[in-house]
């Protein structure tokens, strides 16, 4: 695991597959090793925790939650975060969706950082190591529709200069040098 200067710590929740729980704080830019997650636990202890016993690391904005609120795994509704829209199985056949970056450069290999459906949950990001999943497969590919604008703007522009009076002369055309 890197070891970095910074002193800012996110507080996490991290489930593991044996259904233990670690409450705690680790560092955002470096938490995930190879050999696994270590964690400043709420009584100061560093824990490290190995990847194949990690079910997720759930990015919280407290450590208490609400017992009562039902929380959702899947969308309703068409999200409107834009990114990939992935249900992933986990080896103890829960179900979740998510929002993943649509960005190969922000993709990490041992596993995905996503957006869960619930806004108002009290989980903000979940990391969840590949190694924790059965399955993953891609819903939707959410856009903001930047492209599909510009795809229409560059339609309209070819159509536009597809007639011969729009093309400005700089070269003659090969008709032009056949007739002088």
């Amino acid at each position: 695991m890197k070891t970095t200067g910074s002193s800012t710590r996110k507080k996490v929740v991290v489930r593991k597959l044996d259904r233990g729980l670690v409450k705690g704080y680790l560092n955002p830019s470096s938490y995930m090793g190879p050999e696994g997650v270590e964690v400043l636990d709420q009584e100061g202890r560093l824990q490290r925790i190995p990847v194949e016993e990690l079910k997720g690391i759930f990015f919280v904005r407290d450590f208490v939650g609400n017992r009562h609120r039902n929380e959702r795994k899947l969308f309703q509704s068409r999200p409107k975060r834009t990114g990939l829209w992935v249900r992933m199985t986990f080896t103890d056949s829960e179900v979740l969706e998510g929002i993943i970056a649509n960005n190969l450069l922000d993709l990490d290999p041992q596993g995905f950082l996503i957006t869960p459906p619930d806004v108002y949950s009290n989980n903000l990001r979940i990391y969840i190591p590949r190694s924790a999943l059965t399955a993953i497969e891609v819903v939707g590919v959410i856009s903001d529709g930047t492209a599909r604008r510009t795809s229409q703007r560059l339609n309209e522009l070819r159509r536009q200069s597809t007639g011969a009076a729009a093309q400005i002369g700089l070269f003659p055309s090969p008709r032009q040098s056949e007739t002088e």
